[in-house]
Formats: C-alpha cells, sequence, structure tokens
C-alpha cells in the first residue's frame, strides 16, 4: 500500500497569523493538486509560539484554527494535521488536530510534555493521553516537538500498531542536529515511517531550523528540506514496514518481560 504525504514547512510567526494562513492554504491546495493523501502543518502553525497571549488565540476544536484547517482538508481533498492553540474551558493546551477530506474531525491529541524552558508549561496545560489513531492506511501516532526527546510515547505508539508518526514541531536552529538525529533515530528504533514537519523563518532572536523531513522504517531520510519554506512530497511504500522487520527481528527479541 503506498500513500503520498506533504509536509508544508512555513514561517509560522507571531502576530502574523493572516499571513501564516495564507502559507498554509496555498500550500495545502498545492498539496492536494500533487494528489497527496496526507498534509501536515508545523506545530502552532496559525498563531506561532505566542505563549504570552495563548488565552487570547486558543479556540475551541471546531473553531479558529481549527475550523480552517477543515475547510482547507475539504478544499483540497486531503486528510490534514497540525497544532494550535485550543480552549477547553478555563484551560489551553498545544492540541494537534487531524481531519478528513470531508472536513470532519478524525482525532485530537494535547501534547503531553511541555518545553519549559520557553515557559510553555507556565502558558498551557499538558495533555494527559496518547493518541494513535485509525487512517485508511493503518495507525498512526501522534506528537509534537518535545515529545520527541522522550522515546517512551513513540515506542507505546508502536506497540499499539503504530507504522506511521505524525510530528509537527517548531525547532530552534541551534539544536538542529538533535531534530535530525532523533527523527531518524524515533524511525529507527521503533521500525516506522516518522513525518517531522518543522517551521521556517525566526521570531526575535531564535531562529528555527527547518530541515522537515520523511524517514523510512530503515532511518532512510527519504526527503528532507533546507531551511527556507518548503512543500516536502514523498510517496511511501507502507509494505516496507514489515519487510524492514523481517530484515532485521528486533521485536522478536524485545524482553517485554523486562521492559
Amino acid at each position: 500500500m503506498h500513500i503520498t504525504v506533504t509536509l508544508l514547512q512555513i514561517d509560522a510567526g507571531i502576530g502574523r497569523a493572516p499571513a501564516n494562513l495564507a502559507q498554509a492554504s496555498a500550500g495545502v491546495l498545492e498539496a492536494g493538486r500533487r494528489g497527496s493523501d496526507l498534509v501536515l502543518l508545523p506545530e502552532l502553525w496559525y498563531h506561532g509560539l505566542d505563549y504570552d497571549e495563548a488565552v487570547l488565540h486558543a479556540a475551541a476544536i471546531g473553531h479558529g484554527a481549527f475550523a480552517q484547517m477543515a475547510r482547507l482538508a475539504r478544499e483540497a481533498g486531503v486528510y490534514l494535521a497540525g497544532s494550535a492553540f485550543e480552549c477547553d474551558g478555563a484551560a489551553c493546551y498545544n492540541t494537534l488536530a487531524v481531519y478528513a477530506p470531508a472536513g470532519d474531525l478524525v482525532g485530537v491529541y494535547r501534547k503531553v510534555h511541555l518545553f519549559g524552558p520557553m515557559h510553555e508549561d507556565r502558558a498551557l496545560r499538558p495533555g494527559n493521553a496518547l493518541v494513535t489513531l485509525d487512517l485508511p492506511w493503518g495507525k498512526a501516532g501522534l506528537a509534537i516537538c518535545y515529545d520527541l526527546r522522550f522515546p517512551e510515547l513513540f515506542r507505546r505508539h508502536a506497540l499499539a500498531g503504530a507504522g506511521l508518526i505524525l510530528l509537527p514541531a517548531q525547532w530552534p536552529a541551534a539544536r538542529l542536529e538533535h531534530w535530525r538525529t532523533l527523527v531518524q533515530a524515533r524511525a529507527i528504533e521503533n521500525q516506522v515511517f516518522v513525518l517531522g514537519c518543522n517551521r521556517a523563518g525566526a521570531d526575535g532572536s531564535t531562529d528555527f531550523g527547518g530541515h522537515s523531513v520523511v524517514c523510512d522504517p530503515w532511518g532512510e531520510r527519504l526527503v528532507e528540506a533546507g531551511s527556507q519554506p518548503a512543500l516536502l512530497t514523498a510517496t511511501l511504500d507502507l509494505d516496507a514496514r514489515a519487510a524492514v522487520r523481517q530484515r532485521l527481528p528486533v521485536w522478536d527479541d524485545r524482553r517485554g518481560d523486562l521492559y
């Protein structure tokens, strides 16, 4: 089975919601023209990393940035995933939502690991559940940016049967090699496809690294962007996961009785 995916590496800056939406709209529609089945936006693609004003930007599922995603999924005829500030009563979250081509909500994941050095944990509440979705091509695990540093989360997705991980991010250029290494490592150790969509551009003194990438279950980088805005499209052979597990059957040797 094959799936065509597109990662939208846009400059999702603070205070530029109309420009961010324009970039996302153009990219999603182009991905649809390319025949993409699934499109991934960066973390907090609509309002940027504006934690100070998160409560003002946050919207309930079905409104704000989430309503825009549903519309774009319908217009392009694709599955569309990306994260935005969500409000649920008095609580705000960094929430990854996935929409079907009809605009229906497929699932949501609230980021469980909040990044203290940028005070994300002061503005938002952490989620308390991991989410693995059933999509037409099989199961997909959801994660966001800082989650990448916690391999246990990715192993839980793999144990739940995920063959594909969706990972939107706003990862700084100062730690770019960590990003490239960890995305590849999560793919290798779990023998899954990992789609890592990072942002481009800068906010204040922080440059973001770009280098959105698709890694296959052997750890090969099928496509990788540079540091500038880009649309990355790749066709994945999902049967490669089973072939890799036969080639190197680490799951047969895993000591689940010990860990």
